[in-house]
């Protein structure tokens, strides 16, 4: 840990690897996916619930969250913070941003595509950048064979392996109950079978099967000997039974994020749109009666997504009826335990200790000292917040994307002057004006959106630069 002398901010030193990566997202408005918490500011409530609910599905428990925010306030990097704390502790954790091609429900493998790229995305502490299913796998079965040796039995005799194939068998019987529980029970069976044989050909058609890599039931049938396969019908069963394997084998649960909620919304075809809407629903109930152990799901999406009583979760009677705010939530005080968050606006202090903590991290990277007075970032985030309707509609992209610009601007033009930069390049655009608004949102919901919006986000108080909250 470092106090940086030019912001007075303590900053943990951070691998060179993972901040350039950090700077490079940041500076592009993406979320990053690794360094998250090197840049986290705020959002302790949010985080505390996210956190409580890791811990009870660790404890067996299911659990289901919506992350509300507009576009660009924060529920990307509040998703990826998350999933790095559930790897941190003992999760096997799978993303995905859902898009045209990626859905929940659909025909013509929109839904399969879903279920594909959260297998591709699947992570474990040891392996965070993904694709870690053959290493969950050879784990398994490796400390499988170690608890054996332990247990005073030579390795390569029989009751060496008559021990191992029996604690193996053990996990792979508990998941053959569930809904397409045979087949996946069989897979695993036929991939250990493959390992011990030392058949990498067996081994990658069951690794084929498990990411939902075959079309057809004739090729895995005459590949595997099963009767079934992954398709858009079925892959959520699938997730069930990989979260109760994970928890199986030793993992804490499974943590699914799901991201760019919105493009169900976007959907034009009602009955297909209502259709993704009863999977949210089946998840829902799944995960809250407690028939997805060691499951936690996380949707993020916009306000449109969940309120629009035309498209959004709220057009699903049903769903409205579990995720609408109760009668005597008016918004004045925080409920974090219901299973929506709504994300509130940074306040002015949180805005400053950000750009803070940017410019420190901005000096380590390129190794240099930013011309920075110790009045500028205050100016900056005032001017701002002094923009017509930023109180409102500013968001932390904006905020660190443009005062990222500048910093790049002092840093490749040593006669450059901060205050003259700030003066003649600063133009923040508010996010979601545009974009929220849909080709079907008539003038009336449009005002009374804004007047929602505007009550629910109230102006925060001037911020004090001697109060900064990091």
């Amino acid at each position: 840990m470092e106090n940086n002398a030019k912001t007075g901010v303590a900053t943990a030193r951070v691998p060179k690897r993972i901040l350039s990566q950090l700077m490079s997202s940041l500076s592009a408005g993406v979320v990053p996916r690794a360094g998250a918490p090197y840049i986290a500011i705020g959002r302790t409530e949010e985080i505390a619930a996210l956190t409580g609910d890791l811990a009870r599905v660790a404890d067996g428990e299911g659990a289901m969250r919506f992350i509300i925010g507009r576009y660009g306030s924060g529920k990307s990097f509040l998703l990826q913070l998350m999933r790095g704390y559930a790897l941190e502790r003992g999760f096997v954790t799978a993303d995905c941003d859902l898009s045209t091609e990626r859905r929940l429900c659909g025909s013509s493998g929109t839904g399969l595509a879903t279920y594909r790229e959260l297998l591709r995305n699947l992570a474990t502490k040891s392996s965070p950048d993904g694709g870690a299913l053959p290493q969950l796998l050879a784990r398994w079965i490796s400390d499988i064979k170690s608890s054996v040796a332990a247990g005073g039995a030579e390795v390569g005799d029989g009751k060496f392996d008559a021990d191992v194939k029996a604690r193996i068998f053990e996990v792979i019987r508990g998941l053959e109950a569930g809904v397409g529980g045979f087949d996946f029970a069989l897979v695993l069976s036929r991939y250990y079978e493959a390992c011990e044989a030392g058949d990498e050909e067996k081994k990658s058609a069951c690794l084929r099967w498990l990411r939902g890599e075959y079309s057809t039931k004739t090729e895995a049938k005459a590949a595997l000997g099963v009767g079934m396969i992954v398709n858009d019908d079925n892959w959520y069963d699938e997730i069930k039974l990989i979260s109760r394997l994970v928890s199986g084998i030793g993992y804490a649960g499974l943590a699914v994020f799901i991201d760019e909620c919105v493009n169900l919304y976007k959907i034009p075809n009602r009955i297909s749109r209502e259709n993704n809407y009863e999977k949210i629903l089946s998840m829902y109930n799944d995960t809250l009666e407690g028939r997805a152990e060691h499951l936690f799901l996380v949707f993020c999406g916009t306000p449109q997504f969940l309120e629009d009583r035309r498209r959004g979760l709220f057009s699903y009677e049903a769903l409205r009826g579990r995720l609408a705010d109760g009668r005597f939530d008016s918004g004045e005080y925080k409920n974090m335990l219901g299973p929506v968050i709504r994300l509130r606006r940074l306040s002015d202090n949180e805005l400053l200790a950000l750009v803070l903590r940017v410019t420190a991290l901005h000096a380590e990277n390129y190794g240099w000292t930013p011309r920075v007075s110790d009045g500028d970032p205050e100016a900056f985030v005032r001017a701002s917040l002094e923009m017509a309707g930023a109180n409102i509609m500013i968001t932390p992209r904006e905020i660190i994307r443009d005062y990222i610009s500048v910093l790049n601007i002092l840093y490749q033009n040593p006669e450059a002057d901060f205050s003259d930069v700030v003066g003649t390049a600063l133009t923040l655009t508010p996010a979601g004006e545009a974009d929220d608004i849909t080709e079907d949102t008539d003038a009336a919901a449009l005002k009374a959106d804004t007047r929602a919006d505007a009550a629910e986000n109230k102006p925060a108080t001037d911020f004090d630069p001697n109060d900064i909250i990091i």
